[in-house]
């Protein structure tokens, strides 16, 4: 007399064996299906990040301001009387110090941008959009702290006032002044390139979303 055969499993027991994780249309890997509920509070935490990034890396313009206003060339003026009047002219009409001024601020900048990029990168190496979002705008917000702050410890803007003061036929500084203000982007540009090359270099890749498939293996086999 022979054993009774055991019969195979009913066919919803054999998905539901398919699928160890859950039930069958049930994810068993994060950001899919149940598990992608996550995202909500990962968001909020992204958000908060970038926005603590955005104001740490403006306030770093305060730097920039003063090192702008100590190492850029000043500008000689001189003062004279015209009849009644003063007048201010720029002692070296064919200097170049207008435009070291500026290229002081842009090199600064560039180089606030690389550092900044790297310290955001070596906090957070994933990156994300709200936290290289938060990296230009405090780039921007940066750039504009600083050249407030260079005007601000630079010579006084009154030069007729200071002609007077200091007396006729006596070189005195101009006022801080950035003229070309394309100089501003310098710092997020350089931020959103550096940190870009970066993650896309040494950032964390992202693993496989779905699992390798498996050989389907016959009950009677």
């Amino acid at each position: 007399m022979s054993a009774p055969l055991t019969p195979p499993p009913p066919p919803h027991e054999q998905a539901a064996a398919s699928y160890p994780y859950g039930k069958a249309g049930e994810a068993a890997y994060p950001r899919h299906g149940r598990w992608y509920e996550q995202d909500g509070p990962g968001m909020k935490a992204e958000i908060r990040e970038a926005a603590v990034t955005a104001v740490a890396v403006a306030l770093g313009g305060v730097l920039l301001g003063v090192l702008w206003w100590w190492l850029a060339p000043r500008v000689p003026l001189v003062g004279d009387v015209v009849g009644d009047d003063w007048a201010v002219y720029l002692k070296d009409s064919e200097g170049e110090q207008g435009i070291g001024v500026d290229g002081t601020f842009s090199l600064l900048a560039l180089g606030f941008g690389a550092v900044s990029a790297f310290a955001v990168f070596l906090v957070r190496r994933r990156g994300g959009v709200p936290l290289v979002v938060a990296l230009a705008v405090g780039g921007l917000l940066g750039s504009l702290l600083a050249w407030r702050v260079g005007v601000w410890l630079g010579p006084a803007q009154d030069v007729i006032a200071q002609a007077r003061s200091v007396g006729k036929g006596v070189t005195f500084d101009a006022p801080l002044k950035l003229s070309a203000k394309g100089a501003l982007l310098a710092w997020p540009f350089a931020a959103l390139v550096l940190h870009l090359g970066l993650t896309g270099l040494f950032g964390p890749r992202d693993p496989e979303q779905f699992p390798p498939a498996e050989p389907y293996v016959s009950p009677g086999a």
